[in-house]
């Protein structure tokens, strides 16, 4: 059975966009070879991609037109993703299927791959999927800045989610990679 992994990028005051939808400057202090190459792996062993419609909206607009990282724009236009959206009427960018519920059973089919599924960004999307115990893993590149406000990555949550340490990586400019997964013997 394959996971369903969330990979996002996070200051170290835990926000992964600042104070204004997509402000995501933050991300050039760590991206670069390392961070590159890192995305390109995962890509290279993903699945799908999972969005919420926010952060699908953004990447579709994104990534249908960048001209430079060709090699990861030419995976993130090609993989198949589905964005879960109760409000979104269609979904164009190539490759995209459009989910308005039966989040569960959805995450279901996609387990049954070989190859593991992403979430990108969604962290509303992130924070109902965490309440129904369907993330798998947790993949997050702790920025080594503080922007004293902005969208906070985990939302408030009545119960604790305990987690098992699988690995860190330092990134040479100072970036830093932890990832995280379930720990079922809470």
């Amino acid at each position: 059975m394959s996971k369903l992994i969330m990979w996002n990028l996070m200051t170290l005051d835990g926000y992964f966009e600042g104070t204004k939808k997509w402000d995501l400057d933050f991300h050039n202090k760590v991206w670069g070879d390392e961070l590159e190459q890192l995305s390109i792996e995962q890509l290279r062993q993903c699945n799908s991609l999972v969005f919420g419609r926010v952060t699908y909206e953004g990447m579709a607009a994104y990534w249908t037109t960048v001209t430079g990282e060709v090699e990861v724009a030419g995976f993130m236009n090609s993989i198949p993703k589905i964005v879960f959206s109760k409000t979104l009427t269609k979904a164009d960018w190539n490759n995209t299927r459009l989910v308005k519920g039966n989040i569960e059973g959805e995450v279901a089919k996609l387990k049954q791959s070989v190859k593991d599924s992403y979430i990108f960004g969604s962290a509303d999307l992130s924070a109902t999927l965490m309440k129904l115990g369907l993330i798998d893993e947790y993949r997050i590149c702790v920025v080594p800045i503080i922007l004293g406000g902005g969208t906070p990555l985990f939302k408030p949550n009545s119960e604790q989610l305990k987690l098992q340490l699988l690995g860190t990586q330092v990134l040479k400019n100072g970036g830093v990679i932890l990832r995280y997964a379930f720990d079922s013997n809470k």
